[in-house]
């Protein structure tokens, strides 16, 4: 169970640290061609690119959490049932 926990927090949270570190990858890239050696510059591009990433990604993970969290759900009842049968 553990496993799978990690597993669903690494799948679930990949399209939005993949489009921040890819962002700010860009962002470097420009910096480095044009010069410009302003730190701040690639603060707002991340937040937007993160957002929009959970925007397209909220039905995904909305739906997998849900799935997740009744699975969870029932192994706890499952858990109860076999104390009081005990």
């Amino acid at each position: 169970m553990v496993q799978k926990t990690l597993r669903l927090i690494l799948t679930l949270s990949a399209p939005m640290l993949l489009a921040a570190i890819a962002t700010g990858i860009a962002i470097s890239i420009f910096q480095a061609t044009t010069k410009i050696q302003e730190q701040t510059l690639s603060f707002v591009p991340k937040i937007a690119a993160t957002f929009a990433a959970l925007v397209i990604y909220v039905p995904k993970v909305r739906a997998e959490g849900t799935a997740f969290l009744l699975e969870i759900l029932n192994y706890i009842s499952m858990m109860q049932v076999d104390a009081v049968l005990k």
